[in-house]
């Protein structure tokens, strides 16, 4: 039974077994032969059994809500697997002799048994006094060897798969292209970021066809990753490469992100991005996001060419002119209003975040018309935003 939350809930469970049935684990309970007794002298409790204990009858004792028992029974449960997991917990017990003995239980452990119990020692380690395992098992894994770290690179538990690639991150253990196909695939964020800054930190410094086909099975798993965070660490690591230019097709990327990644590529390379911006937008069908583009990097003098898109018959064009509208702060309430009857629920989301600092200048009488029942769900949403940025409640 490796599931951390299993053997959490064992531990409570007995506690509460305690309150309900306390005759269950009482010295006095009967038949005797299948539940624990123990006796006391004047210092020290002393717990017996009416034969060799199993790993049950200690598992109930590791879990007894008395610490003297529990301490007590940690030194009949030194050398039974079955019963390490228990053991971790107790290393982060409120009693301080529970809580020492166990340590020191854990401390002669071998290293690949922490690690196969690595997601029990972190589940323990969010509490006030489970900092020593987690600490143990972080140093195993650092200075044992390398495949126990990297077996538990593909663990189902997150915080051990963290833990894994943070290791193998520090100890240089992965590939730059390993770590790169990690963060473009991988279904945690935390280990995508983590991979994606290891796998640029790999790439050196140059510039030529050379350099970048050797950096090629780092950067294209970056770039071609679903996840904008790890898009934007590759549209960066090409200013490494040398290859400013390759950014280019990047600055209508659907994330705002990865655009702002690529123009400070392209500004580093020595082009201004606000033309191929203006340049795109003259026919922007095939390239959406140039509207939001320009609004991110345009200036004043740029509104009235966003402006003219917030018409176009392509819904994505409609939706990046209100946001590269929104961007260049030239929102004009008369403008944006007719978009929140528009098809696309892309362009009214748009048009709502443009509208709610205006709210209260929008008709109320248009609003209440998108709250009824044969309208869209997306304009009846964006009709109950509006109203409520303007203070109407009923």
């Amino acid at each position: 039974m490796r599931d951390p939350e299993s053997w959490i809930g064992l531990d409570l469970g007995v506690r509460e077994l305690a309150w309900i049935r306390p005759e269950l684990l009482h010295s006095n309970a009967a038949p005797s032969g299948r539940r624990l007794r123990w006796e006391w002298n004047a210092s020290l409790p002393t717990v017996t059994w009416p034969r060799k204990p199993g790993d049950a009858e200690l598992a109930l004792a590791l879990c007894h809500p008395d610490g003297q028992i529990r301490e007590a029974a940690l030194g009949q449960s030194g050398g039974r697997l079955a019963l390490f997991a228990l053991v971790v917990i107790r290393c982060a017990d409120w009693a301080g002799p529970v809580r020492e003995r166990a340590r020191a239980l854990l401390a002669e452990a071998p290293p690949q048994q922490l690690a196969a119990h690595a997601a029990l020692i972190l589940r323990v380690g969010r509490r006030s006094r489970g900092g020593f395992a987690q600490d143990l098992l972080t140093r195993a894994l650092h200075t044992g060897p390398a495949s126990q770290a990297e077996a538990l690179l593909n663990s189902g538990d997150r915080a051990t798969a963290r833990l894994a690639h943070r290791v193998a991150v520090e100890r240089r253990l992965l590939p730059g292209s390993r770590l790169a196909r990690t963060a473009a695939r991988h279904p945690d964020v935390v280990v995508q970021d983590l991979c994606a800054n290891a796998a640029v930190a790999t790439l050196g410094e140059g510039t030529g066809e050379g350099v970048f086909d050797e950096f090629a099975a780092i950067l294209a798993p970056l770039l071609g990753s679903r996840q904008p965070w790890v898009r934007s660490a590759g549209v960066t690591a090409l200013r490494r490469a040398g290859r400013h230019a390759d950014a280019e097709p990047y600055l209508t990327d659907r994330s705002a992100v990865v655009r702002a990644c690529a123009r400070w590529v392209l500004r580093r390379g020595g082009t201004d991005p606000a033309p191929l911006y203006r340049a795109m937008c003259a026919d922007p069908a095939a390239q959406p996001a140039a509207a939001a583009g320009l609004g991110e990097c345009g200036v004043r003098e740029d509104t009235d060419l966003v402006r003219a898109l917030l018409a176009h018959p392509a819904p994505g064009v409609r939706a990046c002119a209100v946001a590269g509208v929104r961007a260049l702060e030239a929102v004009s309430v008369a403008d944006v209003q007719p978009l929140l009857n528009d098809p696309s629920a892309a362009v009214v989301r748009q048009a709502t975040k443009a509208l709610l600092p205006r709210a209260g200048h929008v008709p109320r009488e248009q609003l209440r018309a998108l709250l009824t029942e044969d309208r869209p769900r997306h304009q009846r949403v964006a009709a109950i935003r509006l109203l409520r940025a303007a203070g109407v409640h009923t």
